[in-house]
């Protein structure tokens, strides 16, 4: 799968969420006028989720994904493929946009983008196939077995 089109659906999505962030921004700024405790407490609020939506867009905007030789750990950049007894899962270990869902070239597959903060992607780091990942899941154990990284 194309890590450069993934990369660049993301960033797209960050974006939207950006602009969102902006004109939530604008709109609590604009309230804030009024001096009201409660605008100007929700002001500072969404100039925070601005702050956020901007860095995640920036960091992977620059982001550059490598392939993963064979043998090669799980890092940044990963495309992971993991199988339980139930069925499978595709993800993309991107720096920022955790939870968010992609497709690939073509709405060929939908996958799932893990950070190296979240749960799954810290679960993730450093192994490699043939491993098996375990992370809590909505408090409970979940393992996958790592059967393709790329």
């Amino acid at each position: 799968m194309d890590k450069v089109f993934l990369t660049g659906q993301l960033a797209e999505k960050l974006k939207r969420i950006y602009e969102q962030a902006l004109r939530a921004a604008e709109d609590a700024r604009l309230e804030a006028k009024t001096g009201a405790p409660r605008a100007v407490n929700l002001a500072a609020a969404t100039r925070t989720r601005l702050e956020a939506a901007q860095a995640a867009w920036e960091a992977v905007s620059d982001f550059k994904p490598v392939s993963l030789r064979k043998g090669e750990r799980i890092g940044l950049g990963a495309l992971v493929e993991l199988e339980d007894g139930e069925g499978g899962k595709t993800l993309f270990m991107a720096p920022a946009g955790a939870g968010e869902e992609l497709t690939g070239p073509g709405g060929d597959g939908f996958l799932h983008v893990v950070t190296p903060g979240s749960p799954i992607g810290k679960g993730l780091l450093g192994k490699k196939v043939g491993d098996v990942v375990e992370v809590m899941v909505k408090g409970e154990l979940a393992e996958w077995d790592i059967v393709f990284a790329a």
